[in-house]
This record gives structure tokens, C-alpha cells and sequence, in this order.
């Protein structure tokens, strides 16, 4: 994108690409790696938008993410320049080191749960997820690398009935368990000290809001597997989330539920 440039341009400093996110924004490293900028296309210059506000508000609130340096927008897209969460994503550990790490995450992850919503002007509603679900399966959007080996092969619409069927139960679900979820808390959002293996921050905040705990526990346990050595791994860090969060009887079909949303809402 040629006109990644000119946004980054009117920083006066170098810049330098690292990746393309999940949801195809490019990411850029400052020079000096204590910020990073974050640019969209136009088409998705409100999400990035969207995800700037939720950094905002939740600057103050004991929760450390990224700071807001800068919000650039042109016609050809937009970009978000924050600051650096020092440390390395939770990705990067082997399981040896992911376990030691794992309490710390979870007590980052109960914190941002326990924030107080009634003031929080941000949404992920099932029923919203479900129509942005729905919107991206009728456009034949699911992106089949985000979905289970086992369903990549089965038609999308299908895949959604499945979803749909369960929804009345979820929806009464989510009204008694509506916290203030992360939205994406994949084991790349977790930034760890790599000498302490202390959860040291939470990025990719852009589908941050008001959801079922659910949502965010599904997608850490079920994106934390592949790091796991040996399934006792596993099974030891199902109990250090579920403990640490005061659940007692875990309900397995509903992390299952939204694992198998959660793929058809990225496209």
C-alpha cells in the first residue's frame, strides 16, 4: 500500500514493516521499537477507528494495553500509532515456559472481566457477532484457514445452522455472564516479560466490549493447545483458568459454541 508511506510520513522517523495482521492491516515497527503504527484500507478504516476508542477509554483503568500516540486518516485508509508493550507474545513461548506464564495471564485477563460495564460504550453482543457472522457467510467470506481442519471442507452455511441452533440458550446465557471481554485473547495478544514470564500487557484490543466470558475463554484455551508438549500441559492450565476465575463447573459446549463462531465472523 503505497499510501502507507504517506501516512507514515509526517512521523519524521523511520519505520519498518513486520506483518499483516489477521484482519489485513499492515503493522509497522518504530525505529527506535518503542511504538508501533497500525495501518487500513478505507474499507476498514472504522474498525481501526474503532479500535483506537477502546484504547482510549481504557487508559486509567489499571489495564495495561498500548497508549494512543497519534490517529492519522486519508482518504485511502487510516493509521493508529501506539505505544509499545514491551516483552514477547505468549506465541512465541514452548509450553514449558507458556505454563509458567499462563497464571499471570489469566489474572490479566480476570481484570479486564471485572471492569465495571455499566459505563462501557462498547458491544460484542452474540447477536451481533451472529450478523456479522451471517453477512460474511452470505458474501462466501469465511476465511478457511481461521476454521478447524476438521470443517474446512464443509459448506459455510452449514456451519452457521449449526451456530444458529444454539443461540436461545446463549442468548439467556450471556445476560447472566456480560463482562468487558478482550474479544481476540489469542495466545499473540498475551505480551509476556521473557525473564519473568509475567503477563506484562494485552494488545489487539479492536474487539474489545461487552460479551459473554465465554467468548474470551474459549479462544485462549483452545489457541493455547498448540503450544502444549504433553496434554497434562493442558489439562493443568484448564484448571488455572477456571480456579482463578471461580468457575467451578466449567461448561465445555459453551467454549465449544463459540469456537465455532468465532471463525465465520473473520472475513
Amino acid at each position: 500500500m503505497e499510501f502507507a508511506k504517506a501516512l507514515l510520513a509526517h512521523t519524521h522517523v523511520g519505520w519498518t514493516r513486520i506483518k499483516a495482521g489477521e484482519s489485513g492491516d499492515l503493522v509497522y515497527r518504530r525505529e527506535d521499537s518503542l511504538a508501533y503504527a497500525k495501518i487500513a484500507t478505507s474499507a476498514r478504516s472504522a474498525e481501526l477507528a474503532g479500535e483506537r476508542d477502546r484504547l482510549l477509554w481504557l487508559q486509567g483503568k489499571g489495564i495495561p494495553v498500548p497508549e494512543v500516540i497519534d490517529w492519522h486518516q486519508v482518504e485511502e485508509g487510516a493509521c493508529l500509532i501506539m505505544t509499545a508493550i514491551p516483552g514477547v507474545p505468549a506465541a512465541e513461548l514452548d509450553g514449558d515456559a507458556l505454563l509458567k506464564a499462563w497464571p499471570s495471564m489469566v489474572w490479566q485477563l480476570k481484570s479486564l472481566h471485572e471492569q465495571p460495564i455499566n459505563r462501557c460504550p462498547f458491544d460484542r453482543s452474540l447477536s451481533l457477532m451472529f450478523a456479522k457472522a451471517e453477512d460474511i457467510v452470505s458474501r462466501d467470506a469465511v476465511n478457511p484457514d481461521f476454521l478447524p481442519p476438521e470443517d474446512q471442507d464443509r459448506p459455510a452455511r452449514e456451519l452457521l445452522h449449526r451456530v444458529e441452533r444454539d443461540l436461545l440458550l446463549r442468548f439467556d446465557q450471556e445476560v447472566i455472564d456480560r463482562v468487558l471481554c478482550h474479544g481476540d485473547a489469542c495466545m499473540p495478544n498475551f505480551m509476556i516479560d521473557p525473564y519473568s514470564l509475567q503477563c506484562i500487557g494485552l494488545i489487539d484490543l479492536g474487539r474489545a466490549g461487552k460479551a459473554d466470558r465465554y467468548v474470551d475463554l474459549s479462544l485462549m484455551m483452545a489457541n493455547a493447545e498448540e503450544s502444549w508438549a504433553m496434554p497434562e500441559q493442558g489439562e493443568r492450565a484448564f484448571s488455572i483458568l477456571f480456579e482463578t476465575l471461580e468457575i467451578a463447573e466449567p461448561d465445555r459446549e459453551r467454549l465449544a459454541f463459540y469456537l465455532r463462531l468465532d471463525p465465520l465472523t473473520w472475513g
